[in-house]
C-alpha cells in the first residue's frame, strides 16, 4: 500500500501504480476536483481515497523527521551503502531507546 501526498496525484503515477497492481491512497488536488466538476459526467474516473488510512502517513513523516535530525544520516556522509545502512540501524535503535 502506497500512501502519498498531493504532489503525486497525477494520472501517469496513478496509472503506473495500477499497472503494477500497487494499491494506493493519494488525495486529489483541488484543480483535479474542479476539472472533474466542470466536465460533468465526462469528468473522468473517481479516485479511491481512504481518509483513515491516509492519517497513518503522519507516523512515517514524523519518523523521517526524527531520522533527519542526525546530520550524518541526513547529508549521507557514508559513501558505502553498507555503512549508511548500519548508521541508519544504529540511529533508529537510539531513537527507539529514548
Amino acid at each position: 500500500m502506497l500512501i502519498a501526498d498531493k504532489a503525486y496525484a497525477h494520472n501517469p503515477t496513478r496509472a503506473g501504480l495500477r499497472r503494477r497492481g500497487i494499491a494506493h491512497t493519494i488525495p486529489e488536488r483541488t484543480d483535479q476536483v474542479t476539472r472533474r466538476a466542470t466536465k460533468g459526467s465526462q469528468g473522468g474516473r473517481l479516485h479511491d481515497f481512504d481518509k483513515q488510512l491516509y492519517r497513518h502517513r503522519n507516523v512515517f513523516e514524523r519518523c523521517f523527521n526524527r531520522l533527519k535530525q542526525w546530520r550524518a544520516l541526513a547529508t549521507r556522509y557514508a559513501k558505502r551503502a553498507a555503512l549508511y545502512r548500519s548508521s541508519l540501524l544504529l540511529i533508529a535503535a537510539l531513537i527507539w531507546l529514548r
